[in-house]
């Protein structure tokens, strides 16, 4: 199905965009990553600030920090990518998941959460239905345009993003391999994550789910993460990138109104700079390399959605252009809880 699913979701924001910035009446959920003292009043509702909280990590060995990152990422608090490290992201995924559970928000790990993994690495086998979603990639927009798909660069590539790995890691944990030339039947050791499959992605629009009705986005653009709530209680966290100086994500109550995989990208360098719609773009097909991944998710604010990347390494790290990114193994799963209707809270 050629859906031509294009940032073009905002338009409906003329329907109604005059309920963007109603305010909520109910106390907001309480966060386990606090709020900064604010340098003047905001006019968003925010979560109550919980205080400070200052933690050490212990000093675990590569192995041990890649099972406790195989855990809170399989709990759906996001590390960010798995490198064996127990860096920003790690913090702050750990202080949420105890936040969430109700438990002392310390850096201590505790033993059960590491017998969640028992076992930390395993065998991925290169297979020849891989290449389908690799080749090659010209950098300019307008060849990209004439594509049917923007598939993975590298068999590396495809991988590393599969596990929610750093490149750099992958070639870490596999000394000594031709990674110019990796061939179906190749064995490599990677994380034992839940991989993303991204032949499981099918092209749709996504449809409001009435379960997921209650729940509620904050996206933190000082800590650089997205949490969704449900009746105040913290369901998950992902670290994202959220805008730029030039053009930061858009302080504000908004609502998802569209939502789909595999979009359509319109690369329109007049919105994408400067917020002003243009005639002059490319429409940029599908892939894992299109620079909005493998979901788009409208919000009721002309161009502005939340999505997935191109550049998973960026993510927390690198600005983006007004909108909330994250890498897509995070960005297909927060598709699937939340939903089109929900409100977003940016601030």
């Amino acid at each position: 199905m050629n859906c031509r699913i294009i940032i073009a979701l905002a338009n409906l924001s003329a329907l109604i965009g005059a309920n963007a910035q109603l305010r909520f009446q109910q106390q907001q959920p309480v966060r386990a990553v606090p709020l900064r003292e604010p340098t003047a009043p905001s006019p968003v509702p925010t979560p109550k600030p919980t205080p400070k909280v200052f933690v050490a990590l212990p000093n675990y060995d590569e192995e041990t920090a890649t099972r406790l990152q195989i855990f809170l990422d399989n709990s759906d608090f996001g590390p960010g990518k798995i490198d064996g490290k127990m860096g920003e992201f790690f913090r702050k995924a750990l202080i949420s998941f105890k936040h969430a559970r109700t438990q002392r928000e310390t850096g201590v790990v505790d033993q059960w959460m590491l017998d969640q993994v028992p076992q930390t690495f395993t065998t991925y086998i290169v297979k020849g239905d891989d290449l389908a979603y690799v080749g090659g990639l010209p950098t300019a927009h307008e060849e990209q345009a004439k594509l049917k798909f923007l598939p993975y660069t590298s068999l590396l590539e495809f991988v590393a993003e599969r596990f929610h790995s750093a490149e750099d890691y992958i070639k870490k944990l596999n000394p000594g391999m031709d990674w110019e030339h990796l061939e179906p039947g190749d064995e490599l050791k990677v994380p034992n994550v839940l991989p993303f499959e991204i032949e499981t992605v099918r092209e749709m629009k996504i449809v409001p789910n009435k379960a997921l009705a209650a729940r509620k986005i904050y996206v933190d653009t000082k800590e650089r993460l997205l949490e969704v709530f449900e009746n105040n209680q913290l369901v998950c966290v992902f670290p994202i990138t959220p805008g730029s100086t030039a053009l930061p994500a858009p302080i504000g109550t908004w609502k998802i109104v569209g939502a789909a995989t595999w979009p359509w990208f319109r690369y329109d360098e007049g919105m994408l700079n400067y917020g002003i719609r243009t005639e002059t773009y490319f429409n940029l097909p599908p892939g894992p390399n299109n620079l909005v991944g493998v979901v788009w998710m409208g919000l009721d604010k002309p161009g502005i959605g939340i999505h997935g990347t191109n550049n998973p390494e960026t993510i927390g790290r690198a600005a983006s252009h007004g909108c909330i990114r994250l890498a897509n193994w995070d960005a297909i799963r927060v598709k699937d809880l939340v939903s089109v209707g929900n409100t977003v809270i940016i601030f």
